[in-house]
Parts: structure tokens; sequence; C-alpha cells
């Protein structure tokens, strides 16, 4: 049983994981917000697809035996062509458009000896699998080649040389098109020395279009996953309701490590200096930005933005130097685990405001009923107890910025590790 918003999705899912006969049953979409007597009338009244009682549509569909047509169609076919019959640059490209391929902008056309050129920047084989990706915990992981990533880098228009990074973020497993309501993307940290050798940018405008290697390999880790996961089409692949600008570019920059007042982020998680890496977080739909950190009332302006931000998404502190220096000065963090510890435990929601939250019901509540903490201890507290909303592992920080003003944004972003870029090379 299914909303009506999610027909094709849901049809589309249970294909590709080998059952395309599975019945399914529809009510109309929203579910939310409704009182018991206009949920039971969606019940009572006709399947909001197929027109037939839902009653009738749902009966039918846990005893009627499946037909030999729909057992003969129980199979679904991932394989793709290697090459392309041959056309015309513009039939190529409108061809790479119609099967949506692309993210609706221009590519570089994947010849093989683009391809060969982006092969010769790594040690490994063509056919080595890379890794696996889905654009949902529903859907079948899809197997991919460096070969396969070397091809989604070219049509980016990627430089050969930034190839181990983007076979790093391929190999991490983690979509940066991933199929949620909420408008996900990806958000990407690179640290190392990879980051002069390729010229990325930690400085002013990185995370804007001005760098061609922070664009462009965003945008083949956006062009990896929606290719390489099976597919990234709205309302098949891709449910995110107002989408994400975000997820041309998968906000991709280096961290400013040497105008920074701590160590390096990579560090922090058990590489070494001289490693290089990419981090990853999931998120981006929830975000607060300052210019400067205040002089007197910075911490009741900070309580007010983490008050903002989304409970499921903790914050990635994204900080100009300047504005990572105002906080040592104004708040004596002298490292980046100071910080974390006071964002932990000034970013509070009454108990009963933090519930009120249709996120948090659907997802966490049912984790607070097994017992799970801290969310059990959450649903214990009385209605106007301030609990903490983030946990303290899940707060990060990264110094990134050109110093031309102490700027520093919130991201809301689920951390998913840092993934050696060496390992490609």
């Amino acid at each position: 049983m299914h909303s009506s918003i999610f027909s094709r999705l849901v049809r589309s899912t249970a294909k590709v994981a080998g059952m395309a006969a599975l019945r399914q049953a529809f009510v109309p979409q929203p579910v939310v917000n409704l009182s018991p007597t206009e949920l039971r009338a969606y019940v009572d009244g006709d399947d909001a697809v197929t027109g037939r009682p839902f009653m009738q549509e749902l009966i039918e569909g846990l005893t009627k035996p499946l037909d030999g047509e729909a057992i003969a169609n129980a199979t679904f076919e991932r394989s793709t062509p290697r090459l392309l019959e041959s056309g015309s640059e513009e039939e190529l490209h409108r061809l790479f458009l119609e099967r949506g391929w692309t993210d609706n902008l221009p590519v570089v056309l994947p010849t093989e000896e683009r391809v060969a050129e982006m092969l010769a920047h790594t040690s490994h084989a063509p056919d080595e699998v890379v890794g696996h990706m889905r654009p949902t915990a529903y859907r079948e992981a899809w197997e991919y080649t460096v070969e396969k990533v070397a091809v989604n880098a070219v049509m980016a228009g990627a430089h050969p040389s930034y190839f181990p990074v983007i076979l790093a973020l391929a190999a991490s497993g983690v979509s940066a098109r991933p199929s949620t309501t909420t408008s996900m993307a990806g958000i990407v940290a690179v640290n190392g020395p990879i980051r002069e050798e390729i010229g990325m940018n930690s400085g002013i405008g990185a995370m804007g279009p001005y760098n061609h290697a922070n664009a462009t390999i965003g945008r083949a880790y956006g062009l990896l996953s929606q290719n390489l996961q099976g597919g990234s089409a709205p309302g098949l692949t891709y449910m995110g309701s107002q989408g994400n600008g975000y997820g041309y570019g998968s906000v991709t920059f280096a961290e400013n490590e040497e105008r920074s007042p701590w160590g390096p982020f990579h560090v922090e998680h058990g590489f070494a200096p001289e490693d290089s890496t990419v981090s990853i977080w999931v998120g981006g739909w929830s975000t607060t930005y300052m210019t400067g950190v205040r002089e007197k009332h910075w911490r009741e302006n900070v309580r007010n933005l983490l008050r903002g931000m989304d409970p499921l998404h903790p914050p990635v502190l994204l900080l100009d130097p300047i504005a990572a220096r105002e906080f040592v000065a104004r708040g004596g963090f002298e490292a980046k685990a100071d910080l974390v510890q006071w964002v932990y435990e000034n970013a509070l929601l009454p108990a009963g405001e933090f519930w009120d939250n249709q996120f948090v019901q659907t997802l966490l509540y049912p984790q607070a009923v097994l017992g799970v903490e801290p969310w059990a201890s959450h649903l214990r507290a009385e209605p106007d107890e301030l609990i903490r909303v983030f946990e303290r592992d899940k707060i990060k920080v990264v110094v990134v910025g050109g110093e031309s003003m102490g700027t520093w944004r919130m991201i809301g972003g689920r951390y998913h590790g840092t993934f050696s870029v060496d390992e490609w090379r």
C-alpha cells in the first residue's frame, strides 16, 4: 500500500528488485494531518491509480494468482552497451539528454580516446569493480567499474588528473543523488596534498562555480551517482519534492588547512597530514548563513540558528578562517572538538517541539519506543523540558573561505565518512 504520488517509484523499485509482478494498491496523497474520518474515506473509496474500489484491489492483490504474462515479465535487464552507434555530435547530445544520462546541461561526449586519457591517471584496471550504489535503501545496488566512472568524469568536463578524487567518491558507495522527499544533495570536502596538485580552491569562491577542479569533480560525482545507481528521474527514481540546486556541483571544495587555527579535517578522522582524502555528507536542504561571529551576543545568535536547523541532519559548520579565529577568540575554542562540544550542549529544543516534527515522529519515534538512546530519554521528557537535538559525534566543523569576510554557515548533513584518494592513484 502506498500513496498515489509514489506510484511510478514503487513500481520501478519492484521491477529492478526482480518483482515486476508485485501487486500495489494506492490511496490518495496526502496522508498526514488528516482526521481518522478522512483517512477512512480513502480506504472505503477507490484506488487512486486504477479507479477500482480500494479494498477490492487490496484483497485481489493478496489472493489472486499471478498469470503467465506477469511471471514472464518478472526480470529486469541491467546491462548497458559499452559503445553507442555512431552519429553526429548533435544526435549524440540529443540521445544523452533523452536517455537521462546528463544533469540536463551540455556534457563532453565520452569518446574512447577521452575515456582512455582519463584511465591513464589511475593504476587500476578499466574492468575493476569500484563499488556499488543505489538511490535508496529499498532499491537494488548497481555495480560499476573504473571505466564506467571514467565515462562520467569525461562527461562532467573533468581533467584526467582529477580522476583519483572522482574514483574515491565513487568507491564510497554514497550517492550524491539520493531519492528522498526532502531533496538532499551531496557535500564534499577534500583534504591533503591532492588539493594543490590539481589546483583545487579552498579560498575565495571555493563553494561556488569559480574553480574548474571543484566544479567538475562535484559535477562528476553527481553524474556518476545518477547513472551508475540506476537513474535519477523525478517521480521514478528521485522524489525530492522541491529539488536542490546544490545537486549540480555537490558542494565540492577543498578545506583551507593552511589558514585554519585547527588541524585538518581528515587528520581528525584517522589520516596522516600527507594523505589525500575526500569527506562526504548528504544533506543540504537545511542551511543558515552568517556574516561574522558577533562580539557580544554570539552565543545567543548561534543558539537561535541551531534552533532552526532540521533535527534529523546534524550541522556541518563551514567557517571562513576569519570566523574560525573569531570562534577561538570569543569562545576559547582551542580545538574543533571544543566548538563541537559547545554546539552539542547548546543545540536545545523543548521536547514537545522536538517531537512535533513529522520526520522526527516517523524516523525517530519508533527507535525511541524500542529504547534506543538518546531518543528514548527524549520521549520520556516533559513537553517543556529542553533536550539536546543532535548527537555530539555527528556535528562537524570544516574551514573554507578566502578571508574577504568572516562569513560562515551551517548546512545540515549526515556524515558518511572520509575516504582515501591515494588508493586510487
